[in-house]
Order: C-alpha cells, then sequence, then structure tokens
C-alpha cells in the first residue's frame, strides 16, 4: 500500500506527465505570475509568485473574484480587465502597477478549447522594472540631446576638452567686432564686461574641471560699443567615456532682460502695496489677541518696521493727567539732546508731542524738514548727534481722544508716499483701539486677580514638624475671577486640615460658590473634622442650596504634624503627587469620589507622611491645557518631580516654583493655577 498521501497536480490537456510536470515547475519557479480565470471572473489557478506579489496564499485565491481577496484598487484593476477580456474576446496587453516600488506588467489573454470556445482568461504578471528605469534614462538623455540641438540654432561655439577655442565663430564675432585673431587669442570670454569677466571665467574654468555643464548670464560688447545680456549654456561632448569638445549656445536676452526690470518694477510696486495691505489685515488678527499693552506694543511695531523699513520705533503713551508722554518700548524715547528719557512732555518740540498736540501725522523725510518744522535750538543739537535721518510720528486717537503716540526712525533721509502714509495712518488707527482695550483689560484683570486672592488665606499654619507652601497663578487669557482655592487651618488636638478645591466655571458665580464652600467646610471641620464627615455634610448643603448643575470637585485631609499620619477623603478632584526621599514620585491610586452633591457614600483613606516625603495638591489648570491631555499632564508632572535637584524637594516654597514653571513653560496658561504643597523635614540626629 503507497503511503504517499500529496495531491498530484493535475494534468493539463494535450500535455504528457512530463510536459505537464515541467509545465507545473515553470509555474511554481518562474518569476513571473501566472492565473487562470473562469469565465464568472474566479481564480481557477494562481501561482505562489502572484500570490506573494499581493500579499495572500495561493489557497485563497483559488474560487474567489480579485475584488474579493486583492488589496486595495488591484482587485479591481485585475477584475475589471478579466471582463474586459470575457466581453470583447480580445487581449489586454502591458498594463504598468506598481507594487512596492516596482513595475509589473500585467496582461490578460483569451483562453480557448480546442473547438476555439473562450473558457476563461489567463493572466501574465512580469516584473519590467530594470526596463522602465531604461526607458525612463533614455528619455532624460532624448529631452537634454533636444535641448541641445534647440540651443544650436542660436550663435554656437566649441572648444576644446580644455576650453581653449579650437574653431572660428563667424556669428558671433559678427555681433562682438572681434577679429579672428582676437577670438583665436582670447575666444568669447574677450567680449565679455570687465566687471563680469572675472565672475564668469572663474566658473567657465571650474565647469571645465569638474566636468559640469556651465550655465551663465552676462553683458557682452558689442561691434557698436555698447552691450547687451546674454544667456550662454554649454554641455561636454563626450566619445567613449571621453570629454572631446565642449559646446556652447549663446542667446540674446537683452529685450527680456529690460521687459523683465521693467515688470520687476511694476511687480515691487504692486508687492509693496499687497504687502502693506497684508500686514494691515495680519495686524489686526494679531491685535485681536492681544490682551497687554506690551503685547499691543510689540505687534505694532514689528508690523510698522517690516512694513515700512523703520530702523527704530517707539510707543508712548499719555499719562493720567494728559500732560506727559510715558514710552512703553524699552530703551525710552530718543526725541530731545542727552540719553533717550522714559517721558516727555506733551509741550515739548518733539515728533511725537506734536503728533499729539496736533491730532495729525507728523512727516519729515530729512534733518532739513525736521528743522523746518521745530525751529528749536534743541533740534539742532539733536539733528547733530543722533544717526537718525528721517521721522514719522503718529497720534494714537480713540474716538477723538489721544491716548498717545507712535514714532518711525529711518536712518537715512526717506520719503513717505501718499499710499504709505494712508497705510501707517490705519495702523495708528488699529494700534489705539488695541490699547484702550489692553488697557481696560489691564485693569479689569487686576482687579480680578486681587479679588480671587481676597478669598484664599492670607497665610499657611507655621508648624515645627511640618511645612506648607502654596501658590496661585491667575489665568492670562481671562478676566474673571475663578473657582479654584486651597486652605490650611488649624483643628482640634493640634492636628491640621488641608483642603484644595474647583467650582467649574467663572464669573461672580463661580467665585460666590467657591466662598460658600470654603466657609461651609471650615463650618463643618470644627464641628466634626473626619474628612468623610465634613464631604457628607457639604453633600447636604449642595443637595439643599447649589444644585447638580454647579460642579464642585474637593480633596480634603486632615494630618497630625507629630506622626505625619492622617485620613483623607476625595471629591472627585485630582489625586495627589506622592515625591519620597528614595523611591520615584507618583499620583496617588486611591479611588476618587463623585464630586460635591452627586448621590455617593462618603470614604476616607488613611494616608502618612513620613519625614523627607512630600503631597502636593494642586488643581487642573496646572496639568491639563487644549494642547495637553489630562493623561498626558499627570505622566508630565511626575516626569519633572522625578528630575527635581534634592535641594528643591527639601523646600516646598522652591518646590511649587519649580512645579509651576515648568508646567507651564509653552503652553498658554489658559486656566487659574493652584498648588498645595505639604512637606515633612528628615529628622535630625
Amino acid at each position: 500500500m503507497s503511503t504517499d498521501t500529496s495531491v498530484p497536480h493535475p494534468r493539463l490537456s494535450g500535455l504528457d506527465a512530463s510536459d505537464s510536470a515541467l509545465f507545473a515547475t515553470l509555474l511554481r519557479e518562474a518569476p513571473i505570475g501566472f492565473a487562470l480565470f473562469d469565465t464568472d471572473l474566479r481564480f481557477k489557478r494562481a501561482n505562489e509568485t502572484l500570490a506573494r506579489l499581493h500579499g495572500v496564499a495561493v489557497t485563497d485565491l483559488e474560487g474567489k473574484k480579485p475584488s474579493e481577496v486583492l488589496p486595495d484598487e488591484f482587485g479591481e484593476i485585475v477584475e475589471g480587465a478579466v471582463r474586459k477580456v470575457v466581453d470583447e474576446d480580445r487581449p489586454v496587453l502591458d498594463v504598468d502597477l506598481q507594487i512596492d516600488g516596482r513595475h509589473w506588467a500585467y496582461s490578460w489573454f483569451p483562453s480557448r478549447a480546442a473547438d476555439g470556445a473562450m473558457t476563461g482568461v489567463v493572466l501574465v504578471v512580469v516584473d519590467v522594472t530594470d526596463r522602465v528605469l531604461a526607458e525612463t534614462s533614455i528619455r532624460r538623455k532624448e529631452e537634454r540631446y533636444r535641448s541641445l540641438v534647440e540651443a544650436s540654432s542660436q550663435v554656437v561655439w566649441v572648444t576644446m576638452p580644455t576650453g581653449k577655442v579650437v574653431d572660428d565663430a563667424p556669428e558671433w564675432r559678427a555681433i562682438t567686432g572681434q577679429t579672428h585673431e582676437e577670438y583665436a587669442a582670447d575666444g568669447w570670454l574677450g567680449a565679455v564686461h570687465t566687471e563680469d569677466r572675472n565672475r564668469i571665467e572663474d566658473a567657465w574654468q571650474a565647469c571645465v574641471s569638474g566636468d559640469r555643464i556651465f550655465e551663465a548670464t552676462y553683458r557682452i560688447r558689442t561691434r557698436a560699443g555698447g552691450y547687451r545680456n546674454y544667456d550662454v549654456r554649454a554641455v561636454p561632448i563626450r566619445r567613449d567615456g571621453e570629454i572631446v569638445e565642449w559646446v556652447g549656445a549663446n542667446t540674446d536676452v537683452t529685450g527680456k532682460r529690460e521687459a523683465e526690470e521693467m515688470r520687476g518694477r511694476l511687480t515691487e510696486q504692486l508687492s509693496a502695496a499687497a504687502l502693506r495691505t497684508a500686514r494691515l489685515q495680519q495686524a489686526t488678527s494679531m491685535l485681536a489677541e492681544a490682551l497687554t499693552v506690551n503685547q499691543v506694543v510689540a505687534v505694532i511695531t514689528e508690523v510698522g518696521r517690516s512694513a515700512i523699513g523703520a530702523d527704530r520705533s517707539a510707543v508712548a503713551l499719555l499719562d493720567d493727567d494728559k500732560v506727559r508722554l510715558r514710552t512703553i518700548t524699552p530703551g525710552g524715547i530718543p526725541e530731545l539732546p542727552g540719553p533717550p528719557r522714559e517721558e516727555i512732555g506733551i509741550e515739548d518740540a518733539s515728533v511725537m508731542s506734536i503728533a499729539v498736540r496736533e491730532r495729525r501725522p507728523f512727516l519729515a523725510e530729512n534733518p532739513e524738514s525736521l528743522r523746518g518744522q521745530i525751529p528749536a535750538e534743541e533740534i539742532d543739537t539733536f539733528a547733530r548727534l543722533t544717526d537718525e535721518r528721517a521721522w514719522v510720528g503718529l497720534p494714537l486717537l480713540a474716538a477723538g481722544r489721544a491716548l498717545g503716540a507712535l514714532r518711525f526712525s529711518f536712518t537715512r533721509p526717506r520719503e513717505i508716499t501718499e499710499e504709505e502714509r494712508v497705510f501707517l495712518e490705519a495702523l495708528a488707527g488699529q494700534c489705539a483701539l488695541a490699547v484702550e482695550r489692553a488697557t481696560l483689560f489691564e485693569r479689569e484683570h487686576k482687579t480680578a486677580e486681587a479679588l480671587q486672592r481676597s478669598l484664599l488665606p492670607d497665610q499657611l499654619p507655621q508648624l515645627p514638624s511640618m511645612q506648607l507652601a502654596a501658590r496661585y497663578q491667575p489665568a492670562t487669557r481671562h478676566v474673571q475671577v475663578g473657582g479654584d482655592w486651597y486652605d490650611a487651618f488649624p483643628l482640634q488636638d493640634n492636628q491640621v486640615a488641608i483642603a484644595i478645591g474647583d467650582v467649574m466655571g467663572k464669573g461672580v458665580k463661580a467665585a460666590a460658590g467657591m466662598g460658600r464652600v470654603r466657609n461651609a467646610l471650615r463650618a463643618l471641620a470644627l464641628n466634626d473634622p473626619r474628612p468623610a464627615a465634613v464631604l457628607s455634610g457639604l453633600d447636604r448643603l449642595f443637595t439643599a442650596t447649589e444644585g447638580l448643575e454647579q460642579i464642585t470637585t474637593l480633596a480634603y485631609a486632615v494630618i497630625d504634624p507629630a506622626t505625619g499620619e492622617g485620613v483623607i477623603s476625595n471629591a472627585g478632584h485630582l489625586p495627589p503627587l506622592l515625591i519620597f526621599p528614595d523611591a520615584p514620585p507618583k499620583v496617588s491610586t486611591a479611588e476618587a469620589g463623585t464630586p460635591l452633591g452627586w448621590p455617593s457614600q462618603r470614604h476616607q483613606t488613611k494616608f502618612s507622611v513620613p519625614p523627607g516625603n512630600t503631597v502636593v495638591f494642586y488643581s487642573d489648570g496646572l496639568v491639563e491645557n487644549r494642547r495637553r491631555g489630562l493623561d498626558a499632564g499627570l505622566d508630565e508632572i511626575v516626569a519633572i518631580a522625578a528630575d527635581a535637584p534634592p535641594e528643591v524637594l527639601a523646600d516646598p516654597e522652591i518646590l511649587v516654583d519649580f512645579l509651576v514653571d515648568r508646567m507651564l513653560a509653552g503652553y498658554d496658561h489658559d486656566d487659574d493655577v493652584t498648588v498645595l504643597a505639604l512637606h515633612v523635614p528628615p529628622k535630625t540626629a
């Protein structure tokens, strides 16, 4: 009995056993892809090469349509071609498909029975990458050859492989007026303008020695004694790999250059106008985001200087009494003799003072123009001492009220065109509106920050065996008070209460909610300081007065400073950061409860702060913003704490600054930040 269990390959009709085996071997081993389809467009047979090419197994192809098994768009292409052969009874040849950077030629042929009837479609796939690359190379060479032929219709010259002239060029000499002897001695270089000669000769010799195509533009002296602009291109001619000569072609581009220069001047003027318009639009957009006066000044001075090419700029605002201009830009105002000053009087003889007093632009194109408009002795002295040679002063007016002035100066005489004047006046108008808005913002922001800080404790408890440090940093992108807060106060039995919370939202409602939670927490803690009891009491308060729309999170702990032992309860607040002297820092893994007022059974867990350890409580503004998610922020604060030097970890005052500075670096500060650190110093001998 035979033990051979392999499946025999089917014999092909018309072939004997040896021919069939040979055919099967070719299909299996040949580096071409092969497939046979029936008239229903399904695979009847395919070889390994085709299957590997498309990243599938041979067994996966059998009985399937190409669109069902081949990846991406290949299935649709193959199936479409098979359908076309079946429908039209003619082959589809040499369809180039790229797979993994190589080119494969796909061809489909009708398969017929002995009586000529179509029985299916045969697909043959051949790797033609080398052929495609060779054709591409030949095509590129042909393009270069055609370019050389086109260039040869111009004035042509020929040199030896060393670059020395060998043949006469009558057409060239007819243009330049060179004699045969002059051309034989100096060649085409003899007619090059003296200012261009050294540059062109060096470039030509570098191309000859470096076997590189030579391309240049230079001026040629003509027979009439004038000069015309020519483009030149020279290429090496090779035979058996060796350069046998250089062929160059020159084209007169004088008319083209003159037209380009004229077009360039017009384009430059149009571009300058378009640039100033774009700059003004850019300034409007940037000023809409500028919140402080310094930010406004930075935008205006940069846009003005880049738009009109000013060398220096200054911005000054009127004081409350409207009698003096106070500079905002660093360095003061270089208006009068002596060092730049921070203030000048509104009645002084200066560019900005006159612009503000007369409420119109002040323009001085040169020192003579300045003296003519300000005939004061000190101006003569100033003009002699400064390197400035032209000045522009612009009043900042908002609703007809003067706010200050802009000043641009140039170290060369400078005429301001009417178009530039219109631009500068529009820029000054935008600046005035932005300054007015920024001044109001800064005033309101300071008021909001003062109100926020008044709701926080004036000082933290001073404990001999435990150190406390806290930071509150308001957001810079809003003026409303927020709901972030912290608290620390002594309890009975020498214990200390620690709390940090966040009332979601901004404005008076959030601040009022913060004040109610803080006061209620203190009252409940004095009656029963246990964290679970305090949070349960706050839940009852929220159910009765606040409602679920006022989302508030809170972490509250009670600790014994003498032992470092304590208990904590968390109502949906972020986990505290734990810092150890001999282990990597981490955030607490204790499960946080629900925010205040949400139905929940409050629990408290034990925790301890051994000597040398630190616990850091914080609000979400420290770890989360519009560009950084919460999980990434928690990972980042752990990494920053791990990199902190020992002297930073030993001082909570330094530690909180260290964490805030590094966590906020590179991010927009769009939320309040609250941090409270508790540190137990190591025991001393």
